[in-house]
């Protein structure tokens, strides 16, 4: 069994050295242990501190490409390179690498494809408590939309077996942590999470640079996760509150035809069959949307598939 420990990094020279040197070498149940980092178009000595460090794989993207682009790079780079299990973790060392045990642990023994490390949210100093409020809100969101009992959805630290890897693909640039969720959620892909313990921050966060645009971010991410995912329930909802009004207006427009006061209420008419109109477009919509997403879960099956044949040919050769 060999598991590989991915760090995705983007300018991470100074928090890099103490990352890498709390990054076991040895974990139960893994003849070995391999170390990867992701350059995502570093402009500092981040590769080179790696190397240094003795770091057994280095993948380079050439220039910035953002964190899940970064994240799907490293996971096709570790499956082939036959990485039976893959660890991600954060390079500003923000995880505590000794949970590494316990992450791979379920995988290991209960069968569990993918496991997200819970953070002490409400115990974690610097977290203020919007902050703290805002993750724990959000990590319910993804659990309604996804089925699943995932704690601390925006973890980056996580363990994950090869057959959910292959099967995994994120569209949102921004991050990776809430689509693999939802993701794993509507394949049937088995997931739990543990508890995990975080060091002190070395640096500010780069992708929360406020509140607000937490809020706006996580948003947006989980409703275009939810069209990709649940496009048919997503569009039917949309088509309700389209409907609704247009249905209130149509029979208003009735009652005082019927009370014979229905001249100068046409406009109501009008409105409420342009209401209706519009929602059974959508509708029609979500319909070819669940069609798209079906043919998009055939495509992550054949994009399995070609992963599993890379891996072989390379075994092979």
């Amino acid at each position: 069994m060999k598991l590989i420990i991915q760090i995705p990094c983007h300018n991470e020279e100074a928090q890099l050295p103490a990352t890498l040197a709390d990054l076991p070498r040895e974990v139960e149940g893994f003849d070995k242990v391999e170390w990867l980092i992701i350059d995502d178009g570093s402009t500092d000595r981040t590769v080179d501190v790696a190397r240094a460090a003795g770091v057994d794989h280095v993948v380079r993207l050439g220039h910035n490409q953002g964190l899940a682009t970064a994240f799907m790079r490293g996971l096709e780079a570790c499956l082939k390179l036959g990485a039976d299990v893959i660890v991600n973790t954060d390079g500003d060392n923000q995880y505590r690498a000794q949970g590494i045990p316990a992450l791979t642990r379920p995988i290991l023994q209960d069968g569990v494809q993918i496991v997200v490390g819970a953070r002490p949210i409400s115990t974690i100093a610097h977290f203020s408590l919007p902050k703290r409020i805002l993750q724990k809100l959000g990590s319910w969101v993804v659990r309604l939309a996804s089925g699943t009992d995932v704690i601390d959805a925006p973890s980056g630290f996580r363990a994950i077996h090869r057959d959910a890897a292959m099967k995994l693909y994120v569209f949102n640039s921004h991050t990776y942590t809430l689509e693999t969720i939802i993701q794993a959620g509507r394949q049937g892909i088995p997931i739990t999470s543990v508890p995990i313990e975080v060091n002190p921050p070395t640096r500010e966060s780069r992708l929360i640079r406020s509140i607000r645009q937490y809020v706006t971010r996580s948003a947006v991410t989980v409703l275009r996760i939810l069209v990709l995912y649940k496009p048919l329930k997503s569009f039917a909802l949309m088509a309700f509150v389209l409907a609704l009004p247009g249905l209130l207006a149509v029979l208003r427009f009735a009652l005082f035809y019927l009370a014979g006061n229905g001249e100068g209420k046409i406009q109501s008419l009008v409105i409420g069959s342009g209401l209706i109109a519009a929602a059974a477009v959508v509708f029609v919509g979500g319909l070819l949307a669940d069609l798209i997403a079906a043919n998009r879960v055939l495509l992550a099956e054949i994009r399995a598939r070609q992963i599993t044949a890379e891996i072989e040919r390379a075994r092979g050769a």
